[in-house]
């Protein structure tokens, strides 16, 4: 029997999603970080870009009052300033690794554990064996730089390619190089794996996990839109779970559980921080339907794992889950 999701996770939530607007590293940051902080469903929060320090101020008392544990994803300023960590003007990636130190910094200032890295714009297939050397030689002027400071953990977050971010890291081979090469000299060094982004790289959790797991330190749980272009929740922009069009709610979730727990996700000792990042999209959402909905599905999903893993082994579960694809994608046919 699985045990109890607590006693496998930190069941995480990404705050600048949960409330959109909060990527320009403004608005009311502290506010509606505090609704996260007295919630105790979540055990972990994961913030961006606060460019306030009285601000900063605020919510890091706020995170140190709540015992949750808290990582720091760059993705708000990176993306929002059009950064690229690979890339070839030598200008600009020093812009974009000024810009993650400068991160760093903030995540120390926030009593983060974690930072999440993303990498740049993939510049095609001629030149992406080089981005990739680039990216490599950022990664390790970051990952010294975090040295300096600390004992700071890392991720790279692994994206879409080929439908809304463009990214270099990019399908989960591409993400295996770039670990193989920076882990024997940054221990602290990982992947985060997120489930919204399967449909959008045309990948399955089933063949891509367990080319990583070695690296897997976290994941994030949501959903997308990718075959309706004119879906306003079109690409990657994280709606709620089970969005009229979309790719992912629960038995998906279900089945990325049975995913992670097979390839020992759960099993490395410390628990992993597993958050869900969805956003209000359509028209009369809410920020608080949209957690309630994620918090319902994350819990119904862990539930439902442990139910339909009794009695069969990693294969049946396999055999299970792709029976369960099939009949879901004949039925939206």
């Amino acid at each position: 029997m699985i045990d109890n999701m607590y006693q496998k996770m930190r069941v995480g939530v990404v705050h600048f999603k949960a409330f959109p607007g909060l990527e320009t590293g403004e608005g009311p940051l502290a506010e509606t970080l505090e609704k996260i902080c007295a919630d105790d469903f979540w055990t972990a929060v994961e913030v961006g870009w606060m460019k306030d320090y009285r601000e900063r101020n605020t919510c890091r008392h706020l995170l140190d009052q709540s015992h949750l544990s808290v990582a720091y994803a760059t993705q708000p300023r990176i993306l929002g300033n059009k950064l690229n960590l690979n890339s070839f003007d030598a200008k600009d990636r020093g812009n974009a690794i000024n810009a993650v130190k400068n991160c760093i910094d903030e995540a120390y200032d926030l009593g983060a554990e974690v930072v999440r890295i993303i990498a740049g714009k993939d510049p095609g297939d001629t030149k992406r064996e080089e981005a990739k050397k680039v990216l490599v030689d950022s990664l390790h002027q970051i990952l010294e730089y975090g040295k300096e400071e600390g004992g700071m953990k890392f991720t790279l977050k692994i994206f879409d390619r080929d439908i809304d971010k463009m990214n270099l890291i990019g399908h989960f081979s591409d993400a295996l190089d770039i670990a193989k090469v920076v882990r024997p000299d940054y221990p602290n060094f990982g992947l985060l794996a997120d489930l919204s982004h399967f449909p959008l790289l045309d990948e399955k959790a089933e063949e891509a996990i367990p080319l990583i797991k070695d690296y897997l330190e976290s994941v994030h749980l949501g959903n997308c839109v990718c075959r309706d272009r004119k879906h306003p929740a079109y690409g990657d922009i994280q709606p709620r779970f089970g969005i009229p069009g979309g790719e992912i709610d629960t038995q998906e979730v279900v089945d990325f559980f049975h995913v992670l727990i097979d390839n020992g996700f759960f099993d490395k000792g410390e628990r992993p921080i597993v958050s869900a990042e969805v956003r209000p999209v359509l028209a009369g959402e809410t920020s608080a339907l949209i957690l309630a909905n994620a918090k319902r599905v994350m819990r119904d999903a862990w539930a439902l794992a442990a139910v339909s893993a009794v009695g069969l082994d990693a294969s049946e579960r396999r055999e299970q889950t792709q029976a369960l694809r099939g009949r879901r994608m004949q039925a939206a046919e």
